[in-house]
């Protein structure tokens, strides 16, 4: 199961992109508030139990200082994906790239683009995927989806150059 997090109710519009992607993959996750300034205890204990609750990776989003997947990663072992959120006290959603990319040595968080969390969903997948065989076969199917998606358009194209 995969555990999403955010910092705010604002951030579901774009953190329920990676809870979709889940969907479509047939993974289990939860999804919740849990803001690193403003309840930091309930972080704490949301990261430190979380392998315990089943969790296998944590997708965290934040905007603005965004702190929360770095401080979610110092307190878990698990994978931890961090999605930049462009907020409405950001600069441009630089901040929120930054303070998620620039961890220190030791404590990782995989970053995805500015308000990617459906990368973020295809991400823990594979993750997920790459000791569960299930779960792997439901990427290489999603994976030929996307081949075929490309040749649509590429005969879309043609059609619309009157090819």
């Amino acid at each position: 199961m995969v555990g999403i997090i955010m910092g705010s109710l604002s951030d579901r519009k774009i953190m329920q992109q990676a809870a979709d992607a889940l969907s479509e993959l047939g993974i289990a996750f939860e999804m919740e508030i849990v803001s690193a300034h403003r309840t930091p205890e309930r972080m704490l204990e949301y990261a430190s139990t979380a392998r315990s609750r089943g969790l296998q990776v944590i997708i965290a989003g934040a905007g603005g200082a965004a702190h929360l997947p770095g401080m979610v990663a110092s307190l878990t072992s698990l994978p931890v994906i961090g999605v930049p959120v462009l907020s409405s006290n950001s600069i441009d959603g630089w901040d929120s790239v930054l303070s998620i990319l620039q961890m220190p040595s030791g404590v990782p968080v995989a970053t995805v683009a500015l308000d990617g969390a459906r990368n973020a969903g295809i991400l823990a997948a594979q993750i997920i995927g790459a000791s569960d065989q299930e779960v792997g076969k439901r990427l290489d199917l999603f994976k030929e989806g996307l081949k075929e998606k490309v040749a649509v358009m590429n005969e879309e194209l043609k059609n619309h150059l009157g090819s």
